[in-house]
């Protein structure tokens, strides 16, 4: 397994992303970042790629396009031991993306508001956040995926003692994975389905 050469840090959950990101940059790990995430690392002059000029292609339709681009998901999913996954990626300009670390819009926080909206809750259905898991998760035999602070320590110490983490350790990271993701959509569904179309504004004058 090659060493981590690249970062992707996009976080709602921003606790403990100082230390572990300026770690990753410490050990020339390029970081790539989107929003309020790049800004705090920034801050904290961490040097950061805004994903914006990693793709070549902006933030768009306020942020709900920000990471769907093949060089992101292709960065993430090529096999690195398949010659023509790796054919592919050099034709294309694809470049390795290592570990993920995403943490996912709150929505059960946002609908546990008295005040909550239909419309507030869709825009807090996070869809580039999943996305980004769910295809690290898929490929963990090479990428590291972090949906939970508390593992930032177990993988920096594996980081600098072998240059990247264990199979084990990436398996164990993808599995948390698939559970957020599941609990996430089902939180989600759970919500819409109580939802009355009949008596709710967001229907009205349709």
């Amino acid at each position: 397994m090659k060493k981590v050469e690249r970062a992707l840090i996009s976080l709602t959950d921003k606790s403990g992303i100082e230390e572990f990101a300026r770690a990753l940059a410490d050990m020339g790990v390029e970081i790539l970042s989107t929003g309020g995430t790049a800004k705090k690392m920034r801050d904290s002059n961490i040097p950061v790629t805004d994903v914006s000029d990693f793709t070549g292609f902006p933030e768009m339709l306020d942020g709900r396009v920000k990471t769907l681009h093949p060089l992101v998901h292709g960065g993430i999913l090529n096999q690195r031991e398949n010659d023509e996954h790796q054919r592919q990626c050099a034709e294309h300009g694809i470049r390795h993306i290592d570990i993920v670390a995403v943490n996912l819009y709150a929505f059960e926080k946002t609908v546990a508001r008295a005040d909550c909206t239909l419309a507030d809750a869709i825009e807090n259905i996070d869809i580039g956040g999943p996305t980004l898991l769910r295809a690290s998760a898929k490929n963990f035999r090479d990428v590291t995926v972090i949906v939970d602070p508390a593992d930032y320590g177990q993988v920096l110490s594996e980081i600098r003692e072998s240059g990247n983490t264990t199979l084990k350790t990436r398996f164990r990271l993808a599995v948390k994975v698939f559970r957020l993701t599941s609990t996430y959509d089902t939180a989600i569904a759970a919500w819409l389905n109580d939802v009355d179309v009949d008596a709710n504004p967001y229907f009205q004058g349709e």
